[in-house]
């Protein structure tokens, strides 16, 4: 009896002990181990600066959104940052290499370019020789070709020029037109088209995806059937069957809108899958039944509670989807099925050069392939980081 009386006083003191400790601990800062810093701010963070802290400390990630910034600067201003327009043609400059742009002259910052010379060879062949006697200096933010910012604004203002001559940082093609110039123009149709054959996938895929698991029973069947029906055709001859089928005397804007929504065909069924497994998970959260217990309609739940609490993943997989895209519209413009000219995209671009032949005497013409190739890249690294970011099971 005397033991269990020692036992329990001892109990007793040791609660009082703990209780007199407690206090202390809700007043002192959660502090790391390893950095010294507060907690604090962590663990009363949102789910979106949570996945902020996570992904700007991913540095190919943060890369990757850089370059695709970058890109799609350049695409909203391709008329001033190119030296020339599409119509721009050098009859003397026909399939001339890139010209190599100096920026130190004397030991100044002067950016310049030599003039270029045209002989030919005992072959018959063309060759362009730099005449390093003659040097024509850069003009920044001079007057050029005219041109239609945004395709409202008529201005001639270009980052660049030379008062004669000619300057191509990527060389010209068979028709003597500036690839650069090219390029720039090329990736507004090439990036937008992506941004809006994704846009319709994300609709057509969340509206369906959260339908599809918030309702459940037959309007579930009907949804998974429809999916399956579509996922069933190859992805590749599909689009060419659809593409073949748009006439060739159509306008260039109904063209690019036909071809973003043949894009989008088959891309919203892959989203649809995934929202709808999120959102059998989520609709017996007390979240939802909230909503349903205050009387909210089944069309408010989806668009007010369910899309934004799958809007992480849509995000993700939106970035991680726009490369196939702009793959697409590449492959179905190269195979002569998508864009056609007077249309430029970089699809269009490498459509010009496909036989062997040209692409090795003139390599400079398939850049377009390069600048597709840094984006696809751009993208995938950005979308791994924001996958990575999204994911609560990793640290």
């Amino acid at each position: 009896m005397s033991d269990l009386k020692t036992c329990s006083e001892g109990l007793f003191e040791l609660y009082e002990k703990l209780d007199g400790t407690s206090d202390v601990l809700e007043t002192e800062d959660l502090v790391d181990a390893k950095t010294g810093k507060s907690l604090e701010a962590i663990y009363a963070a949102s789910q979106w600066q949570l996945m902020w802290r996570k992904f700007i400390r991913n540095k190919v990630a943060i890369v990757g959104g850089i370059v695709i910034l970058l890109y799609y600067l350049a695409a909203l201003f391709p008329g001033f940052l190119a030296p020339y327009t599409l119509s721009t043609r050098f009859r003397e400059y026909i399939h001339m290499p890139p010209q190599r742009i100096h920026f130190f002259d004397d030991g100044k910052l002067r950016p310049f370019v030599y003039d270029v010379e045209l002989t030919i060879d005992e072959n018959l062949r063309k060759i362009y020789k730099p005449n390093y006697d003659k040097k024509i200096p850069l003009q920044f933010f001079a007057r050029g070709e005219t041109y239609e910012l945004f395709g409202l604004i008529e201005t001639d203002l270009h980052l660049f020029q030379v008062p004669e001559g000619i300057v191509s940082p990527l060389g010209t093609d068979r028709q003597g037109r500036d690839m650069f110039s090219r390029i720039l123009y090329g990736s507004q149709i090439s990036l937008t088209i992506g941004l809006l054959g994704v846009g319709l996938s994300l609709f057509f895929g969340s509206v369906l995806g959260v339908a599809s698991g918030y309702y459940g029973g037959r309007v579930d069947d009907l949804i998974q059937r429809l999916i399956e029906l579509v996922r069933s055709f190859p992805a590749i001859p599909l689009w060419m069957a659809l593409s073949a089928a748009v006439p060739p005397h159509w306008p260039p804007l109904r063209t690019y809108f036909v071809v973003s929504v043949i894009l989008s065909v088959i891309g919203w069924t892959w989203l649809a899958r995934q929202l709808r497994g999120k959102v059998l998970a989520l609709r017996n959260e007390d979240f939802v039944l909230a909503a349903k217990l205050a009387g909210a309609s089944d069309t408010y739940i989806i668009f007010r509670h369910l899309i934004p609490a799958t809007l992480s993943h849509i995000i993700v997989v939106s970035t991680l989807a726009m490369p196939a895209m702009i793959l697409a519209e590449t492959a179905l413009s190269f195979l002569g099925l998508g864009l056609r000219p007077p249309v430029t995209s970089w699809g269009v671009l490498l459509k010009e050069v496909q036989n062997i032949q040209s692409i090795a005497l003139y390599p400079w013409v398939f850049t377009p392939a390069l600048a597709i190739a840094i984006a696809i890249l751009a993208f995938n690294f950005l979308g791994d980081g924001l996958r990575d970011a999204a994911d609560p099971y990793t640290v």
